[in-house]
Parts: C-alpha cells; structure tokens; sequence
C-alpha cells in the first residue's frame, strides 16, 4: 500500500535567518530610525517592540516579508494583542505555531473521509497524519484537496511510499 504523512513544521533555522534580516533592515532603515524597533527570538516565540502601533505595524510587516522569502508559512504565526511596555512604547508576541493539534487531525482525517477519494484511509500518529490508499493517484488527490482548502496551519506533506 501506498502511503504518505500529512505534518507542520517549520525550519527553525529559516526562522532566525529571517529575523536576523529583519533586524539588520530595521537597524538601516530611516523610518525605524529613533523608535528603538527590536525583535527578540526565543526558539519560536518572537517578540515585537517599537515605539507606537503604527511602527510595530511596519515591523510586522518587515517581518513577515522576511519570513516569506525565506519560505516560512505565514499561517503558523500566532500574533497576541498589542500590549503597553515600558518607556511609551509597545509590544506583540508573535508564536509560531508547529505541530498539528489533535482538533485539526480529526478535521483534517473528516475531510480526507467526506472529500476524498474511496480507499483512502488515514489516522493520527502523534503530531503527523499518515494517509494509506492502493492507488498512488488517490493520495495525489487527497495532497490537492487539501492544498486547496485552508485550515489555518502551514501543511508538508512527506515519508511519500510506494
């Protein structure tokens, strides 16, 4: 039988490659110039802080092109609410988020059940999904219906097995 695993995850390194770029954009951009702009990893929660909102606004912003280039999904960012700091200034953590939560393994396991093709099954292991079916063609069909539908989490799809 054919198989394959449906995970989330993310290259922690892409992660801080882009935070580093983001950081060496804001330290020569002359917009951010005098608003003490800075973002601070710890393993993948990141923290945002700036001066007002409208420039943690523009550091998201630089951010997230950071990350797109550098082929990190913008789905797994978790942003929390924008919070008063200390000296008039402003913060936001943004967690990205990896693994797939078992509410979205048994959304994603209905779908595959209701959408999919006959023959395929599929079944939680741990933070992965794993889809079997005889036919290689089904699970390619399973891979494009669930491209195609958008379930809030960045999705690889991998260990594909003949």
């Amino acid at each position: 039988m054919a198989s394959f695993d449906i995970v989330s995850e993310v290259d922690h390194q892409e992660v801080r490659n882009a935070v580093d770029q983001a950081q060496r954009e804001i330290a020569t951009r002359f917009d951010f110039k005098n608003t003490d702009s800075s973002i601070e990893q710890k393993e993948l929660v990141l923290t945002l802080r700036s001066i007002t909102e409208d420039r943690l606004k523009a550091l998201r912003l630089v951010l997230e092109e950071r990350l797109v280039k550098r082929g990190v999904s913008l789905r797994g960012l978790d942003y929390g609410k924008v919070e008063e700091a200390t000296q008039n200034s402003v913060r936001q953590v943004v967690t990205i988020k990896v693994g797939i939560s078992s509410d979205k393994a048994r959304e994603i396991n209905r779908m595959i059940k209701e959408k999919g093709p006959k023959g395929v099954s599929s079944q939680t292991q741990g933070d992965s999904i794993r889809v079997n079916s005889k036919k290689r063609d089904d699970l390619q069909a399973v891979i494009t219906l669930l491209k195609s539908e958008d379930l809030g989490i960045p999705l690889q799809f991998g260990n594909f097995r003949d």
